[in-house]
């Protein structure tokens, strides 16, 4: 595998180091964390090499993107094969986690990802685990910027079941699921990061 079967996304490059910088300080130094919807792999292999003590699982719907997340994780001895996982159902193929990532999926799919997503959450994250969401949401009495409202605009017109998703129906769908949001963190490009956990965590 070479650096040719790399395919790069000008916004995870961009957004990487950011997102790094909310999942160091808001995880432990080590653990098992599951990225959902791997994409072009950006994202984990620069996790991983900047996260050691951690063990990475990709994932995406996608078999073609599996080249290119093996090639950017080349050589990362903690960064597992690709596997293929469908949010929506109920066999993800993982075992207990103690993080999942998911960035910029909830926006490009239907309403049924992000309820899928979070009841495969619950079941798969460890008693202290975290979910951990990234992308543009719809905020309740916030002015929706220019560009994130263009961008909605854009992704109906591809596909009427995608769109940004109102912050307060992901967290209604976390919480039917016996998730809680924890945190809300601004991000760069009209972004925000989401940190959530079990409504009801026992002690470490």
């Amino acid at each position: 595998m070479n650096a040719e079967r790399r395919q790069s996304s000008p916004a995870a490059e961009r957004n990487k180091a950011p997102i790094l910088a909310v999942l160091q300080r808001a995880l432990p130094p080590h653990g098992e964390a599951l990225e959902i919807a791997s994409g072009t792999g950006q994202h984990i292999a620069f996790f991983a090499a900047a996260m050691p003590g951690w063990t990475w699982q990709p994932s995406d719907l996608g078999r073609e993107s599996w080249e290119s997340i093996t090639a950017w994780s080349k050589g990362l001895a903690n960064v597992r094969a690709p596997v293929e996982l469908d949010v929506t159902r109920d066999d993800w193929p993982v075992d207990e986690v103690d993080a999942i990532f998911c960035a910029n999926m909830l926006h490009i799919a239907p309403w049924s990802a992000c309820a899928g997503l979070m009841r495969g959450a619950a079941r798969h994250l460890r008693p202290q685990g975290q979910l951990v969401t990234y992308g543009p949401y719809v905020m309740t009495d916030v002015p929706l910027a220019p560009s994130n409202a263009a961008f909605d605009a854009d992704l109906r017109s591809r596909n009427p079941a995608w769109g940004l998703r109102r912050l307060d129906d992901v967290v209604d769908a976390a919480a039917e699921c016996g998730l809680v949001l924890r945190e809300t963190v601004a991000m760069p490009a009209n972004n925000h990061l989401l940190l959530f956990s079990r409504a009801v965590a026992p002690p470490a």
